[in-house]
């Protein structure tokens, strides 16, 4: 019995790295995605990526997807491609 809570924490951090537990799949969480995890998004490539953790880390996370026109690089017409995939919860 006592091997239960160390498998359940291990389940848990496996899938928080591995992005299992996010809201739905195939969403990113844009305040706590990779540089990696983000350049997978339409239009954002490692510059753009890189710049997103960059403005996170300087202003604190983002409130909405929204928010990500307020990044260097990242417009309206990238917001509207990737809508359906990026989320802050």
């Amino acid at each position: 019995m006592k091997r239960t809570p160390i498998f359940a924490t291990l389940l848990l951090v496996l899938s928080l790295m591995t992005g299992f537990a996010q809201a739905e799949p195939g969403q990113i969480n844009i305040n706590t995605a990779t540089v990696e995890t983000l350049a997978s998004l339409d239009g954002v490539g490692e510059a753009k990526a890189q710049a997103i953790v960059d403005y996170r880390a300087e202003n604190g996370p983002f409130q909405s997807a929204g928010d990500l026109t307020e990044v260097d690089g990242i417009g309206e017409r990238t917001l509207e491609k990737n809508a359906k995939r990026v989320t802050v919860k």
